[in-house]
């Protein structure tokens, strides 16, 4: 028996069309307007890692790891595991230090 975790280099949200459909929340996309200096809250779902305090880049994604370019250089400040319906799902923030 292990522990599975993902280690992350980047955030990869959902577009925010996700969350007006009802498919996502709005922790798990990509704000609708990505403003600089402004804190977002996420939401990932399973263990994931991230480099807290270190820019990395904000992604768009449409699943099975396929990634949009950049859209924003982010810091990450927190991090937390926890357990929603019996899974583990991670939440956390970050702040928006460049836009593209």
């Amino acid at each position: 028996m292990g522990i599975q975790v993902e280690f992350n280099i980047e955030l990869a949200l959902r577009n925010f069309s996700e969350c007006t459909k009802g498919t996502r929340t709005l922790e798990e996309c990509i704000p609708e307007s990505i403003i600089k200096g402004q804190t977002y809250t996420f939401l990932k779902k399973g263990q994931r890692i991230y480099a807290l305090g270190e820019e990395m880049p904000l992604v768009e994604t449409t699943g099975n790891k396929e990634l949009s370019k950049p859209l924003a250089s982010i810091v990450i400040s927190e991090a937390t595991h926890y357990l929603r319906n019996s899974e583990p799902h991670t939440i956390g923030k970050y702040k928006i230090i460049k836009s593209s």
